[in-house]
C-alpha cells in the first residue's frame, strides 16, 4: 500500500494512524503542497479534487480520509473498528461525519490559520470548535469510545488528530478534561504514532 499524505496533515494522520494501529505496511509518500504537487496532472489523475491523502493498494485507488478509514476496516474485516451492527455503524458515521463537517470547519480551519496562514475568521472558527467539544465531553460523560463501542472505533480516529491538536489553532482544551482524557487513551493504543506538532497558537 502507498499512502499519499503530508505530515501537518490532519486528514492524512487519521489514515497514517489507522493504518499503523492495524499493523498494515504502507509506503508514505509526501505531497509538496508548497510546490503545489497535490494540483499536477498526475496526482489529479489519483485525487480528483486535488485532495490529501489518497490511499492506492494495488489497483485500488481511495481518496478521502474517511473513506480510507471505511476501507481499510472492511479490507481487514476488523468489525471491532466498523462495527456491523446497524446501530452502532450509523453512530460511528454520524462522528465521521461529524469530523468531515463540524470538526473540519472547526478546529480544523482554526489551525490551519495559525499553521498555513488561512484567511479563516479566527473567532468564527474558534467559537466552532468549542460548539463541538462541548459535545464531545457530554458525550464522553458517559462512554469511554465515542460510538459507544467496547473498543476504539474508526470514530475516534477520524476525530483524533485535529482535536489533539486544537490548541495550535488557539482553541483551548483546558474546559475539556474527559476529552483530554480520550486523547490519552488513543495515545496508548499499540501502534499509535503521533501527529506531527507545530509552535504555533497555544502551543507557542
Amino acid at each position: 500500500m502507498k499512502l499519499y499524505h503530508h505530515p501537518l496533515s490532519g486528514h492524512s494522520h487519521r489514515a497514517r494512524l489507522f493504518l499503523s494501529l492495524l499493523g498494515l505496511d504502507h509506503e508514505l509518500i509526501e505531497v509538496d503542497l508548497a510546490a503545489r504537487a497535490h494540483k499536477a496532472p498526475a496526482f489529479l489523475a489519483l485525487s480528483p479534487f486535488g485532495e490529501i491523502p489518497v490511499l492506492e493498494d494495488g489497483q485500488t485507488v481511495i481518496a478521502d480520509s474517511n473513506a480510507i478509514l471505511v476501507y481499510l476496516a472492511r479490507k481487514t474485516e476488523t468489525d471491532a473498528w466498523l462495527p456491523k451492527d446497524i446501530a452502532t455503524e450509523a453512530e460511528v458515521q454520524r462522528w465521521l461525519s461529524i469530523a468531515a463537517g463540524k470538526l473540519a470547519y472547526g478546529a480544523c480551519a482554526a489551525r490551519l490559520i495559525t499553521v498555513f496562514g488561512a484567511s479563516f475568521d479566527a473567532d468564527e472558527v474558534i467559537s466552532r470548535a468549542h460548539d463541538t467539544l462541548v459535545v464531545v465531553e457530554k458525550t464522553l460523560a458517559t462512554r469511554t469510545w465515542l460510538a459507544a463501542t467496547t473498543s476504539p472505533s474508526i470514530a475516534d480516529v477520524a476525530l483524533y488528530s485535529y482535536i489533539a491538536r486544537a490548541p495550535e489553532g488557539n482553541v483551548d482544551l483546558a474546559p475539556y478534561p474527559l476529552t483530554c482524557a480520550w486523547l490519552q487513551r488513543v495515545e496508548a493504543l499499540e501502534g499509535f504514532v503521533p501527529f506531527q506538532t507545530t509552535p504555533a497558537g497555544l502551543t507557542v
